[in-house]
């Protein structure tokens, strides 16, 4: 890592003393005296300019401690730096300004279970298992089965083999377990993470008892009716029974009512009790809070991550800042409540950007910023459906089309991308080249010395030449744009041109028609009825038309069918790649199975509280 940079500048150094020391012993005193002051202010100038030219590293000689911040549901629209001027976030404006921003950093998947699966593994979520061929594309209970496959290799695993303090604070999403309510096969400590405090879940309505439920609402409403229709006719039999208007035995009544029992209990278990199943708080493979307490979680998480920052001052250390904010419903504390101007989705964005400012004051005060490469990004786009009343509860894409779960438009896979390292990266820099959440494995994989996986396809690349300056073009010629296992678009950055190509094979059908979202549905579907084949495909050329408002046509575009026949050759040779794998979230594995499911106590009783009053608001 950079030793070559060390060993040139010795060079260079070493070559001009030899100079001077010629200069001096052939030249008279006074001579020797104006020739070395020329020729030292010349040298001077010389390295000046290598050591800090646009073009060339910066010499690193250690293995610097990483901090990843990945916050949940932000929409690019959302902070300053990328042109908001309604919500507030000087801290993430800040690290922008002292470090680099990537205007095209995509996400691999618009969900988060397959996007984080992505970002942890370098490959896409296709590659692992970790995307679905059904309409449920992310997994939906902690004590289901599914989850990041153990023969998976993180970059958490990478830089714990060298010599790395490994944390995860916060969401994590992946899976718990496989086989046994202990076996943890999909836990982070199984993933190379040396310390894990946080939901192994992910925060929903279903969470804050004052929320409509949000998992499976439609289901849960028709299990609701059948449930009541089915007790409904119990009780007008049994009435009729009783005043001999039918002669029904009482034998088949009692069968109809223990059928209708079981069936309600069939369901009621699971559903009824999520904030006990899903909502639980771990600290490495021990549950803390069993329901969590939402309203102290953010102090919780901050303190976690503030204290893992300082017990490893020493390092190096990664810490995986993984924010719960800013996915529904919106969990925000008084400090924030009613402070912004675009309601409560701001409030919570702003305080987001809080808790992003005391990580980067815990990493100043300990003197760790000139030694730490600080990373910032969410996971997909800002979901559009999530409304409350008249109210939006999700973020803003900018002039991006499309959000949360559309696997082509840009609005659901364009995320912020910043990245800081005083002293190495350039301060106040802006790149406009393609770049991807799974490029974030191979660069910390480099910074620390490790080697990424020989034995699979990797899909990611080491930013830091692009970073530094030291290239000028995105390493990526094509991006695949999944919904679920479907591909729905293809980007190509046509690198001598400057152009950026983007064909859509399958689109969503916006509810209402031209609404830009779902609302009908809640969210938008990969598949079926819900979404629009295109043969030719749309294709626009991102760089001149960035909101694909704009489909380019055959007849008015003279390169539609040398760029369309290109994408689809590089389409069927990306397919070669791809070998079939256990699908972690088919039914069978997203199903709640009781016994997985992570408790705290005796099953079915499961409740505890062991953080007590540990909580500090003043965080």
């Amino acid at each position: 890592m950079y030793w070559y940079h060390i060993h040139s500048k010795t060079l260079i150094v070493k070559t001009a003393l030899l100079v001077l020391r010629q200069w001096w012993a052939t030249c008279s005193p006074q001579a020797a005296f104006f020739n070395l002051f020329r020729t030292s202010l010349t040298i001077v100038l010389v390295l000046c300019l290598f050591l800090k030219s646009p073009g060339s590293h910066a010499s690193v000689s250690y293995k610097p401690n990483i901090v990843l911040i990945l916050v949940d549901d932000l929409g690019i629209g959302d902070v300053g730096c990328y042109g908001n001027d309604t919500i507030r976030t000087p801290n993430i404006d800040r690290l922008a300004k002292e470090g680099v921003k990537l205007t095209q950093h995509i996400a691999a998947a618009p969900l988060c279970t397959p996007s984080r699966a992505a970002f942890l593994t370098g490959r896409y979520p296709i590659r692992s298992g970790m995307d679905a061929t059904n309409d449920y594309r992310v997994i939906q209970w902690a004590g289901a089965s599914g989850g990041l496959p153990p023969n998976e290799t993180t970059f958490a695993k990478i830089l714990q083999k060298q010599g790395y303090i490994t944390g995860l604070i916060g969401k994590w999403h992946q899976g718990v377990n496989c086989e046994s309510r202990n076996d943890y096969c999909h836990h982070p400590l199984n993933h190379g993470f040396d310390y894990f405090y946080g939901m192994p879940f992910s925060l929903m309505n279903d969470c804050q008892i004052t929320q409509p439920p949000e998992k499976d609402r439609v289901l849960r409403t028709k299990l609701w009716l059948y449930s009541q229709t089915i007790g409904l006719a119990v009780l007008t039999l049994a009435i009729a029974r009783l005043t001999g208007l039918v002669s029904v035995t009482w034998k088949i009544i009692t069968c109809l009512a223990w059928f209708g029992f079981l069936f309600f209990a069939s369901w009621f278990s699971s559903y009824g009790f999520i904030r006990y199943w899903d909502c639980i708080l771990m600290r490495n493979h021990e549950i803390t809070e069993q329901p969590m307490v939402v309203e102290r979680t953010t102090s919780l998480i901050l303190k976690e991550a503030i204290s893992f920052i300082e017990r490893n001052k020493h390092g190096p250390f990664l810490l995986f800042v993984s924010f719960l904010h800013v996915h529904t419903p919106l969990i925000t504390t008084e400090l924030f409540l009613g402070k912004s101007s675009y309601g409560l989705y701001g409030d919570n964005v702003e305080e987001m950007d809080w808790m992003v400012g005391r990580v980067l004051d815990a990493i100043d005060k300990k003197g760790l910023k000139n030694t730490t490469l600080t990373y910032f990004s969410s996971d997909h786009g800002g979901f559009l459906e999530a409304q409350g009343g008249k109210a939006q509860l999700g973020g803003w894409n900018g002039i991006y089309k499309g959000g949360k779960g559309m696997g082509g438009w840009e609005g659901g896979i364009r995320v912020p991308g910043i990245f800081r390292w005083p002293g190495v990266l350039p301060a106040d820099t802006v790149i406009d080249e393609p770049t991807s959440l799974m490029d974030i494995y191979p660069t910390v994989a480099y910074l620390a010395g490790g080697i990424v996986p020989q034995d699979r396809v990797m899909d990611g690349w080491n930013l830091m030449p692009l970073l530094q300056g030291s290239i000028q073009h995105s390493e990526h010629e094509f991006l695949f744009h999944y919904c679920g296992m479907y591909l729905h678009a293809v980007r190509w950055h046509q690198k001598d041109s400057g152009a950026l190509w983007k064909a859509h094979y399958v689109t969503p059908i916006f509810q209402p028609e031209g609404a830009g979202a779902c609302y009908g549905r809640g969210i938008c579907p990969c598949f079926g009825e819900g979404v629009t084949h295109h043969d030719p495909p749309l294709l626009f050329d991102l760089s001149r038309d960035p909101s694909e408002a704009k489909p380019l046509l055959p007849a008015t575009e003279p390169l539609f069918d040398t760029v369309t026949s290109r994408i689809e050759r590089a389409v069927q040779e990306h397919r070669q790649t791809l070998t079939p794998v256990p699908q972690q979230l088919s039914l069978h594995n997203i199903m709640w199975k009781p016994w997985l499911q992570p408790c705290c106590g005796t099953f079915p009783f499961c409740w505890c509280d062991k953080e007590g009053d540990s909580a500090h608001p003043a965080l």
